[in-house]
């Protein structure tokens, strides 16, 4: 039974991640502005597909230019990397936050910082909890397949 994770599983854990993500960020940005519920839901579904399209981008461009093998990338290296990443996509995000919601620049960037502060930390919990989920459901179907063979 192997651990790597398939295509099909990978495209099943970005579906949950970004849904899951979407539907917090719509509740945070809720709470703590007046906004309807209806924009915000339309802004964080673009931001979200705006964040999608840029990953791609960045990491093909940065890809290009960091050559190398990225398991041997230093910490700072990639604090350089997530800090580039989330600067060009509040280049690309602040202004349509601030379009849809009908806000000034200044508003749509604390949003949008808020916003990514989040992510960043519920990207890191939401990783963490999967893939000790993972671990313990492969390692039960492990002790299934085990006891089958066995019987």
């Amino acid at each position: 039974m192997s651990s790597k994770m398939g295509a099909l599983e990978r495209v099943l854990q970005a579906i949950l991640f970004e849904v899951l993500a979407v539907t917090l960020s719509i509740i945070g940005l809720a709470v703590f502005t007046d906004h309807a519920i209806s924009a915000l839901s339309s802004t964080m579904i673009i931001i979200a597909t705006i964040a999608m399209c840029w990953n791609f981008i960045f990491n093909c461009l940065f890809d290009k230019v960091a050559t190398g093998e990225k398991e041997k990338r230093s910490l700072l290296f990639r604090i350089f990397h997530v800090l580039l990443f989330q600067g060009g996509l509040l280049v690309f995000t602040i202004p349509v936050m601030a379009y849809i919601l009908n806000v000034g620049l200044w508003e749509a960037l604390i949003m949008d910082i808020g916003v990514t502060f989040f992510i960043t930390v519920y990207a890191f919990v939401f990783n963490l909890i999967y893939d000790h989920v993972r671990a313990s459901i492969l390692q039960s179907k492990k002790l299934v397949h085990t006891n089958l063979i066995d019987s």
